[in-house]
């Protein structure tokens, strides 16, 4: 039987010797699209740092196909949050996107023509080819979001990580993110996703991980998503997203 994509196994962080994350188990298959979803506060980006090893475990493992991910993070392509960049620093488009072949490079090697046509191929798939020659702070966030999804699709990596990739980007970039990541469940690869928006999450992911500290619940959506699952992942919270949320519903012209 083939190793789960990603596995955690008793995985506790904590920071200054205050709990983040609490004895979190979880498994998760090849080739689906998975929503982490949770209140401001419960862990979700140190859930994804931790699995990188960006922050150290205070207890636990961490699993990529069944190995370290020291052992595979060749295997493995990240997104960060947007605000977490320095923005100012002087590169093109171009030698945004070259980075993500570094990996199978090596230390020793430049990229040349293959990697710069891995690059333009893949700036192609976000729409940003023509800006490859652009310096990246010149422009606009969902841009920016683009070409960073564009690094990652360079790593050609199996198992992804991003960290909430729709915050801050309009409408015309959000959907254009969603048909990538489908593409590449297509193509049997799995996306773990920082998300904020519940109302999107039945549309967007196949798998859903609810957490609030502790792990609420793990498993495909229809079986995860139950608003019995929010109650516990918000609590009082989830009454005041309902009322947002049928609010702006009503605000929206009939189609």
């Amino acid at each position: 039987m083939p190793a789960p994509a990603f596995e955690i196994h008793d995985m506790t962080v904590a920071y200054q010797r205050r709990p983040v994350l609490w004895d979190i188990d979880l498994e998760l298959p090849e080739g689906q699209l998975v929503g982490i979803v949770g209140p401001n506060g419960a862990g979700k980006t140190t859930l994804i740092k931790a699995a990188l090893g960006l922050v150290p475990l205070a207890s636990g493992k961490v699993e990529i196909y069944g190995k370290s991910y020291f052992e595979q993070r060749r295997l493995v392509g990240y997104v960060p949050q947007r605000e977490s960049v320095d923005w100012d620093f002087p590169v093109t488009v171009r030698d945004v996107v070259l980075m993500g072949t570094y990996g199978k490079l090596g230390w020793f090697r430049r990229p040349g023509r293959a990697e710069r046509e891995v690059a333009d191929r893949c700036l192609d798939q976000v729409g940003m080819l023509p800006l490859a020659n652009r310096q990246i702070r010149q422009l606009s966030g969902g841009q920016q979001q683009r070409v960073f999804l564009a690094r990652a699709l360079a790593q050609d990596a199996q198992i992804y990580f991003l960290d909430e990739p729709f915050s801050g980007v309009d409408a015309a970039t959000e959907a254009a993110i969603v048909e990538l990541l489908q593409t590449l469940r297509a193509s049997g690869k799995t996306v773990l996703i920082v998300h904020h928006d519940i109302q999107t999450v039945r549309e967007y992911f196949d798998y859903v991980i609810l957490l609030n500290m502790r792990l609420i619940a793990c498993g495909p959506v229809d079986v995860a998503f139950t608003k019995e699952n929010l109650q516990k992942t918000y609590g009082g919270r989830l009454t005041i997203l309902d009322e947002a949320a049928e609010a702006m519903r009503q605000r929206e012209p009939n189609r």
